[in-house]
């Protein structure tokens, strides 16, 4: 229950503390006192949108706090998913600075709005008479129904895998619709694949082919130099090998006469060895050294195969080439995997429908049910506010498509004399009909939800006499099981409260300010007798509003 409201800023308000009681809170007051700034502001811990423009003070900050006392832990789940301490003394605030920005809060810990208001509309519900036009959304109808239908685990997993439906279909288009571009250009990708497959690249290759290609090309030059220089190393007359044999016979004549002329001879003699083997390789090269047109012709075809696969896929060598061959490779095996994937997620879908078919069946017999318990119900209130002929009547129809709410529609029908037919709301209720209609509906939903506090906001309009007394019986009652804040210009429903709190207005300095307090039971009689007969009434008017009051 709302145990305190704060305001502080905000409209004609300076500055207001609330406290308030169990049952049912009458709030009263003169048109234009600030009955409707209250709410206002109590609707902005709930998570409404705000405006800077409605602050009494342009140089303040508004701040909007209040206090509720949660009698049991239904609504610790809640909490702990948004990280929250739950509290059974629970404070929301909301701060509004003069530029607009908005900051919420949770038992102190700073929350955003959408946070704000869900779990504000598990604490108070409020209807105005406004709010009576939601009477002819579908929803709200189909909300009844579920409200007494006693499936909320139910209607929450259906809920839950209808929403994974939609993001598995979702998923699905994408998919068909990436393929179907795959697959527009798979004939194309399919055919440069074979092409660079049948080419058989091979890493490296182009380097050794290019290197081979400059030998074949310069073979006479090489081979000429080869055999030259193996000529000059060991077959002329006067060749490397000749001038060295002769320098190590000369050294070796006198090596004996000094150890170091001993060291240079092994130098010489290795250094004549090591001339051999070079005049034996470079001979060996030259013999292999072969001019082959045919080899020549063979290397220039294949580097022209990888020159043209390289200039039409715009890459600079051979190991982009396969780089390339890679990703075509990997496109299409991605494919046949995306192929593989559609259908996997088709069947997994046509399952969750199958599934989630048997749970909006079940979800219909249920409602099926709770429509007749509904119209009954309703029924009986109906004619507690004066309209024993009153019928609502719901008709259920299936649907052919799975949507969040199963496969049902349901469209709510009324009449509120004998002899009339069933039809929309809209049609053929009047003003005093439609709040009594909403007051019996609203108190059904009290009873079966544990919301702890209703608001009603002058949902009295186009009824008096003897049908408000019966009104406000039923606004009565319903404050045995919850907390009820009825803001009202009726002395009938004013004198069924619990507690009786007065708003008016202050005028002084040139300011007008709203404030409200808690009447005493004097003070009860004599606001109720005002209500009764207007400004100064009557002894007459006083002993009424005694009788009224009881």
């Amino acid at each position: 229950m709302l145990q305190k409201l704060s305001i502080r800023n905000y409209a004609l308000i300076d500055n207001l503390e609330i406290e308030f009681d169990q049952g049912l809170n009458i709030i009263t007051g003169e048109t234009g006192a600030g009955k409707s700034i209250i709410l206002g502001a109590l609707s902005l811990i709930l998570g409404q949108r705000a405006e800077s423009k409605y602050f009494f003070n342009q140089d303040k900050k508004c701040v909007i706090e209040g206090s509720f006392l949660l009698a049991d832990e239904q609504l610790k789940p809640l909490f702990e998913t948004n990280d929250l301490d739950f509290q059974a003394e629970t404070l929301l605030r909301r701060e509004i600075s003069a530029d607009g920005k908005s900051r919420a809060f949770i038992n102190d810990t700073p929350v955003n709005l959408s946070i704000l208001k869900q779990v504000g509309e598990k604490l108070i519900d409020i209807h105005s008479q406004h709010a009576t036009q939601e009477i002819n959304n579908p929803e709200f109808q189909l909300l009844i129904i579920d409200s007494l239908a006693n499936h909320e685990s139910l209607l929450a997993t259906y809920r839950g895998g209808f929403k994974k439906l939609k993001q598995d279909q979702s998923l699905l288009k994408t998919l068909i619709s990436k393929a179907d571009e795959a697959r527009a250009k798979q004939d194309y990708e399919q055919f440069l694949f074979n092409e660079l497959e049948q080419a058989n690249l091979k890493e490296g290759e182009q380097e050794d082919l290019e290197q081979e290609l400059e030998k074949l090309t310069h073979a006479e030059g090489i081979k000429r130099s080869l055999l030259m220089a193996t000529s000059l190393l060991t077959e002329n007359e006067i060749s490397a090998t000749s001038i060295l044999k002769e320098a190590t016979i000369q050294l070796q004549n006198i090596e004996k006469f000094d150890s170091e002329i001993n060291v240079l001879f092994e130098r010489l003699r290795s250094s004549m060895i090591e001339i051999k083997d070079i005049a034996d390789e470079t001979s060996l090269i030259e013999s292999k050294t072969l001019h082959s047109a045919e080899r020549l012709s063979i290397i220039q075809q294949r580097l022209d195969v990888l020159y043209t696969l390289q200039q039409k896929h715009r890459v600079a060598n051979n190991n982009e080439l396969l780089q390339v061959q890679q990703k075509l490779e990997d496109s299409l095996a991605q494919l046949i995997s995306s192929d593989e994937q559609i259908e996997v997620l088709t069947e997994e879908i046509e399952q969750l429908v199958i599934y989630l078919t048997k749970q909006a069946q079940e979800l219909s017999v249920n409602r099926k049910k709770s429509i007749k318990v509904v119209e009954i119900a309703t029924a009986k209130t109906l004619q507690r506010v004066g309209m024993p002929n009153a019928k609502l009547h719901f008709v259920q129809e299936t649907i052919t498509e799975l949507n969040k709410d199963g496969l049902d529609y349901t469209q709510m029908l009324f009449s509120a004399n004998a002899g009339q037919a069933t039809a929309p709301v809209n049609k053929v209720a009047s003003g005093g009909e439609l709040s009594r209609l909403m007051l019996a509906i609203k108190s059904l939903l009290a009873k079966h939800t544990s919301l702890p506090t209703l608001i009603f906001d002058e949902i009295d309009t186009g009824i008096s006499g003897e049908t408000a007394l019966k009104v406000g019986e039923v606004i009565a009652d319903l404050g045995n099981d919850m907390q009820i804040l009825s803001i009202t210009h009726l002395p009938q429903i004013a004198a069924k409260g619990n507690s009786h709190y007065f708003v008016y207005k202050n005028e002084a300095n040139n300011k007008t300010t709203t404030g409200i307090r808690k009447l005493s039971a004097d003070e009860r009689v004599a606001v109720i007798a005002e209500m009764l007969s207007g400004k100064n009434p009557g002894a007459s008017a006083l002993q009424n509003a005694k009788e009224l009051l009881g």
